[in-house]
């Protein structure tokens, strides 16, 4: 373990640019629930346990067209949650790495809470490849219609019964059509995302990953479950010569012995590399 903490501070003080890859286990640190398992998720939304509805069951859009009220209880409960949460230490000290690279630092996040931009990342540089809880869209289908509006959440205060996992509150609505408004998040069974917001994230970290001659991803909570994240792990390694550290509990393997994983949660790894680099 210290010397996979050695080579992680090694890799960051060498790169000239930092990518943090980040998945649901980057939240915990900061408090927010992680939805492994039934148990977890029912403990978190005990209405949603006595219906014995799964995770997959609310976050889709049939979900939204069955029971609106219900969704948004679910959604907007997230949404105060995340609008109120604290990001943990580990935000700033990738933040102050990356403001000592040439390139700076760029993320790529499957989480829609938010985080990155609450902690002081540049919302130019933050690609949320599965959207965001903080942006909302309207349900009409854009293919048959001539709407397709992605719009800030910023103006939605929702009312929820925590107990009954309902909005209390009118539900938001399109400025443009009056349509129900939902989430720009890609859901389970979701044909109907507009992914146009990703697409443009996307684009710019792209442009940006060109640029650099010498990256570092650092990975944070990312399990194979759903792989989006480790995919775009390898993907910086293998296309733009990059280095990984991997820093997860349960599944820190890396494939080489030029990358770094350290068996340890977000902010116990990021703090460990930290005092690495404080020796280099």
């Amino acid at each position: 373990m210290i010397n996979s903490i050695n080579l992680a501070a090694e890799l960051v003080s060498q790169a000239d640019a930092l990518i943090v890859a980040a998945g649901a286990g980057m939240g915990v640190d900061s408090g927010l629930p992680d939805f492994r398992g039934n148990q977890g998720f029912w403990q978190a939304y005990p209405a949603l346990g006595r219906a014995r509805m799964d995770f997959g069951s609310i976050a889709s859009p049939q979900a939204f067209r069955d029971d609106p009220a219900l969704a948004w209880g679910f959604y907007g409960h997230r949404l105060a949650l995340y609008r109120a949460t604290v990001p943990h230490a580990g935000f700033a000290l990738l933040r102050a790495w990356g403001e000592r690279m040439e390139h700076g630092a760029s993320v790529f996040t499957s989480n829609v809470d938010g985080q990155f931009q609450l902690a002081g990342f540049d919302p130019q540089r933050v690609f949320e490849c599965h959207g965001s809880i903080h942006h909302l869209q309207c349900m009409r289908p854009h293919r048959s219609h001539a709407c397709g509006a992605i719009w800030s959440a910023q103006d939605f205060v929702p009312d929820v019964d925590a107990d009954a996992c309902r909005l209390r509150n009118a539900p938001p609505a399109c400025p443009h059509c009056g349509g129900l408004a939902r989430p720009n998040i890609l859901m389970f069974g979701d044909g109907d995302w507009l992914e146009r917001r990703a697409e443009e994230q996307q684009a710019r970290l792209q442009a940006w990953l060109a640029r650099t001659r010498r990256p570092v991803v650092i990975e944070l909570g990312a399990g194979t479950a759903i792989p989006s994240v480790r995919h775009f792990s390898h993907s910086v390694v293998q296309r733009h010569g990059g280095r990984l550290v991997r820093i997860n509990p349960r599944e820190p393997q890396v494939a080489g012995s030029l990358d770094a994983g350290i068996a340890m949660g977000a902010l116990d790894g990021l703090r460990a590399i930290a005092a690495a680099l404080a020796r280099l």
